[in-house]
C-alpha cells in the first residue's frame, strides 16, 4: 500500500492547516482572560479563517487532480 507523493502532500496540507486553526483558537483564548468578549471575537475570526483558508487549499487541491 504505497501512497503517492501527492496523497502525502494532501495530508500535509490537511494537518498543517488544521495546526494553524489550533494555534489561532490558542491565542484566542489567551488574549483576555478566559474567553471574554475580546476572546469570543477571535474565535469567530479563527473559525472564519479556517473556513477561508480550507476552501482555498480544497480548490487549490481539485485543480491540481488530472
Amino acid at each position: 500500500m504505497s501512497e503517492g507523493p501527492d496523497a502525502r502532500l494532501e495530508a500535509g496540507i490537511a494537518i498543517l492547516s488544521t495546526l494553524v486553526f489550533i494555534a489561532l483558537l490558542v491565542v484566542a483564548g489567551t488574549m483576555s482572560e478566559g474567553f471574554g468578549e475580546t476572546g469570543a471575537y477571535g474565535v469567530i475570526g479563527a473559525v472564519v479563517v479556517f473556513i477561508l483558508v480550507m476552501a482555498g487549499v480544497g480548490y487549490w487541491l481539485s485543480g491540481k487532480q488530472e
